[in-house]
């Protein structure tokens, strides 16, 4: 009998008495002395395979007006650490991250309901994101399955229809996609007077069926336990003679792991200000080695046609890409800054965002978080899987009716970068190398950010053109709109924009009109223009994209073009009383109608001997960009053809192309949109 089926039968004995042992266990909780739990190594284990620090992990949220609910959240810690190897951790629920709820396996809410049946301040974020999930019909109905939770409200009966209503629809909430209930919701009632006993009546329960989850939860981790020794002394066996022939240099098990999966260590992976993070303890090592996208997610954003690369990042064809590649016209940024559509590549290198915008169709399909926290792949890596999949892509289109020869073979030769497909790219921790990336492969870059990183946005390196969400002129109205995760998110807006401002390339202030929304404040969005003095303006009525329970957009809050260009002569006009003539006049310089698009543009920096400058001398960026030397907006810019400025018989429609229409008893124009 060789040494490795030794092992086995050692190890599988062990397993055995353990197993027994829990089984035997008396019915009576082992009291354990309240220590605190070591802080985890960042080193990795010599252990071939290691049983878990804790059996399991309970978390525990509270969210509170007065104190109450925190207090009985101490109280239930208290007593659930008495549980051997079990994790508690306490937290508010301004802390707690939705977008990472399906990952828990044991969550307690205790929750207090405050007037006229709303949460308390600190939950009403946590509230809605939680009902845009139910209510979304993209969210599978088994998003939650794996989590298993319990809940005690904190309320008063005198309020009838309202007694506890955050506790209820927080059930409701977490019921509708899957989620296990441990035990029935506790509804403690203030105005009874006995909401201590109460709680403390529900805490028993609580334990009671938490201890035969766990009792399960052991015998589960000790048969994957076994099983991971078997499969390991399995792959020793296999491997143990293509180890004598090679290198007799050690590499433990997890290292392994990342060399085959291409990824390198944590410290490869993160950049410098990541992995200080990583080291002080501030970002948890688990939270560094996890894919921002999780099965579920991969699957809703794939079906609606996204290509995944790697962890965190995706690529997509635009339609308008598709459209230009028969001839039927370019989109918007070919209009106004020149570009080949169909030579473009759409992508984003996060797919997480800040913001929960309301005209964004993407609920719960993308995650949202406040800072980066999970693994962080490569620029390289990124670029190139970017590249890859966008050719790929332009391939499958090969044989479809109208795709013209000359520009199929020049589609596969990408020219362009739109950074704005989705997410918050400026999230990324090597966006400066990706752009660098880009630029030495003469691919110009356009970036959107969502105007919530103004940090990141003062180390951000050239963009060819980097742009600002400006989608509202008020703190209260951008609340509303963007519905954003920071609670300073007015502040780091403004940071922001303050920010854009001291940029040297071409700037741009991005503004989406929702009718009914934010089509008004016109003195407020001066303001807003004064402080940040950006070259280009674009302004674009929202897209509708169909109803969905997650947005309450109907086809009604879509502006008509007109309602678009009133809008902006208004601002320009509101604008120039505001901002000194020194530092900009601000005119329409072009439309792009079939997108409800219009540019507004800084006159003093981009109208030349009588015409508009608001297309991009290409090459010429690309020859400032590496001769290192500083350089500005103007020194790249080239005039801007008749047909793509405001006021031509064309609309923004490129004569060149054929505008194809969908009625087949109406003729083809020869011109306009």
């Amino acid at each position: 009998m060789d040494l490795y089926t030794l092992l086995l039968l050692a190890l599988t004995a062990v397993v055995i008495v353990v197993v027994k042992a829990l089984f035997s266990r008396s019915e009576a909780v082992p009291k354990a002395p309240e220590t605190n739990s070591p802080s985890r190594s960042v080193s990795v284990p010599t252990a071939p395979v290691e049983a878990p620090t804790h059996r399991a992990v309970l978390q525990i949220v509270y969210a509170t007006q007065k104190g109450t609910t925190r207090r009985f959240a101490q109280q239930l810690a208290e007593e659930a650490r008495k549980f051997p190897d079990l994790k508690v951790d306490v937290l508010n629920v301004n802390s707690f991250e939705v977008d990472e709820l399906h990952t828990k396996k044991f969550v307690v809410f205790i929750v207090s309901t405050y007037t006229d049946g709303t949460p308390p301040d600190d939950g009403k974020a946590f509230y809605e994101l939680l009902q845009d999930m139910s209510q979304d019909h993209r969210v599978p109905k088994t998003f939650l399955e794996d989590v298993k939770y319990a809940i005690f409200g904190c309320g008063n009966k005198l309020y009838v229809n309202n007694f506890n209503k955050f506790a209820r629809d927080l059930d409701e909430f977490l019921s509708s996609r899957s989620a296990k209930r441990m035990v029935p919701i506790g509804m403690g009632d203030y105005d009874s007077g006995e909401m201590e006993e109460q709680f403390k009546t529900w805490s028993n329960g609580f334990a009671r069926s938490f201890k035969r989850l766990l009792a399960q939860l052991e015998k589960k981790q000790a048969a994957e336990l076994k099983e991971q020794l078997r499969a390991h002394a399995a792959r020793e066996e296999e491997d143990s003679a293509s180890d004598q022939e090679g290198s007799n240099e050690m590499v433990e098990v997890e290292d392994m792991g990342k060399m085959m999966d291409g990824q390198g260590s944590e410290e490869e992976e993160c950049d410098e200000v990541e992995l200080h993070r990583l080291e002080s303890g501030e970002i948890d090592l688990e939270a560094l080695t996890k894919p921002m996208v999780h099965p579920t997610m991969h699957k809703a954003l794939s079906k609606q046609g996204y290509q995944l690369i790697g962890t965190h990042s995706g690529v997509k064809l635009c339609r308008w890409t598709k459209a230009m590649l028969r001839g039927r016209g370019g989109c918007y940024k070919h209009t106004f800054y020149g570009i080949s559509s169909f030579q473009c590549m759409e992508m984003t290198p996060s797919l997480a965002c800040a913001n929960k915008c309301v005209f964004c169709w993407r609920h719960h399909t993308n995650p949202v978080a406040k800072e980066w926290k999970w693994k962080v792949d490569k620029a390289e890596f990124l670029v190139e899987g970017a590249m890859e999949n966008h050719v790929k892509m332009i391939k499958s289109l090969r044989g479809v009716p109208g795709v013209q020869p000359e520009r199929f073979q020049e589609a596969q030769n990408i020219q362009h970068c739109a950074l704005s497909l989705v997410g918050e790219p400026i999230l990324y921790p090597h966006i400066n190398d990706l752009l660098d990336i880009l630029h030495k492969k003469k691919i110009s870059t356009f970036m959107v950010t969502n105007a919530q990183f103004p940090d990141k946005l003062d180390k951000l390196c050239n963009v060819t053109q980097l742009y600002l969400s400006i989608d509202a002129a008020t703190k209260e109205t951008l609340k509303a709109i963007d519905r954003p995760l920071f609670s300073d998110f007015w502040e780091r807006f403004l940071d922001s924009i303050v920010s854009l401002r001291k940029k040297g390339q071409r700037t741009v202030f991005r503004l989406t009109l929702v009718k009914d929304y934010n089509m008004d404040d016109m003195s407020n969005y001066a303001d807003l223009v004064k402080l940040g003095v950006p070259d280009f303006i674009e302004v674009k009525g929202v897209t509708y994209c169909g109803t969905s329970e997650a947005s309450p957009l109907t086809i009604k809050n879509t502006p008509f073009q007109k309602e678009v260009l009133d809008f902006c002569q208004r601002l320009c006009d509101v604008v120039n009383s505001v901002v000194s003539p020194e530092d900009a006049v601000y005119e329409i310089s072009c439309e792009h109608e079939h997108s409800l698009c219009v540019l507004i543009t800084n006159k003093n920096k981009f109208f030349k001997n009588g015409k508009w400058h608001t297309w991009i001398d290409y090459p010429k960026f690309f020859e400032l960009e590496s001769s290192g030397q500083p350089y500005t907006a103007e020194d790249y810019s080239a005039q801007t053809p008749d047909w793509a400025v405001w006021g031509s018989p064309e609309k923004g429609f490129d004569p060149a192309e054929v505008r194809h229409m969908r009625n087949k008893t109406a003729k083809t124009p020869t011109q306009g949109c």
